[in-house]
This record gives structure tokens, C-alpha cells and sequence, in this order.
């Protein structure tokens, strides 16, 4: 490691933070859709959220003029991406890239969330 980079400092866990323009709407889809669970809210209304299901962790902030950006802004590795996949085609989410075997080594697809973000999804293959 060169010296600019070794700092001593050791990192933990980082977790993406998506905008949302609906605070409930969110909540319901990544919890009722995705199976997360709420462990932490703060703000009356609630501005801000966390959300856990197994390793996986997401921040949810409360921006209501969000518009989307064109662009993946999370990536979850998941164990199965074809029933992922077949999950957020029942739900009608908006399909960006295809479910495919990717050269780098993931099956791979992206989709939107209600909020137009789009996260990237990866399985390992």
C-alpha cells in the first residue's frame, strides 16, 4: 500500500443512501417487496431510515423533489438473481439491463426502485 493511502485507518460497513420522494411508499416497498426490516427512523415525519435484511443495509432520506439520477447508485450482491429477478418483473418494476451471465464473473441485472433508483444487481457465478 503506498503512503497517501496507509493511514492506519481500518473501514467497516458502508450503506448506500437512496432519495426518496415517499417516505411510507418506500418503507412498504422495500419491506413488503424486498422483505427488509425497519431497525431505525428518525424526524416527525420520519426524514430519514435504516433497513436491514441479512448483510445487506440501505439508507432511506427523505428528499422530495428527488428525480432520478441515469445511473446505478447501489450494488447488492444477492445468492439468487434469477428469483430476484422474477420478483421485480411480478412487481412491474422497470427492468434497465437484462438478467444476463456478465464476463467479470456475476449474473447480473438492474432495476429501478418506485423512486427511479436504479441499483445493480449481482450473483456470483
Amino acid at each position: 500500500m503506498n503512503d497517501i493511502a496507509d493511514h492506519g485507518v481500518r473501514f467497516g460497513r458502508i450503506a448506500a443512501m437512496l432519495p426518496v420522494r415517499d417516505m411510507d411508499k418506500a418503507h412498504d416497498f422495500y419491506t413488503r417487496v424486498l422483505g427488509f426490516t425497519k431497525v431505525f427512523e428518525n424526524g416527525n415525519p420520519v426524514g430519514f431510515m435504516i433497513l436491514k435484511r441479512d448483510a445487506g443495509e440501505l439508507h432511506l432520506t427523505l428528499q422530495p423533489s428527488h428525480e432520478a439520477a441515469n445511473f446505478n447508485v447501489a450494488h447488492l450482491m444477492v445468492d439468487d438473481a434469477d428469483a430476484l429477478h422474477a420478483l421485480c418483473q411480478r412487481h412491474g418494476l422497470r427492468i434497465i439491463k437484462r438478467l444476463q451471465d456478465k464476463d467479470y464473473g456475476l449474473r447480473a441485472f438492474v432495476f429501478e426502485d418506485p423512486d427511479g433508483n436504479r441499483i445493480d444487481v449481482g450473483q456470483p457465478i
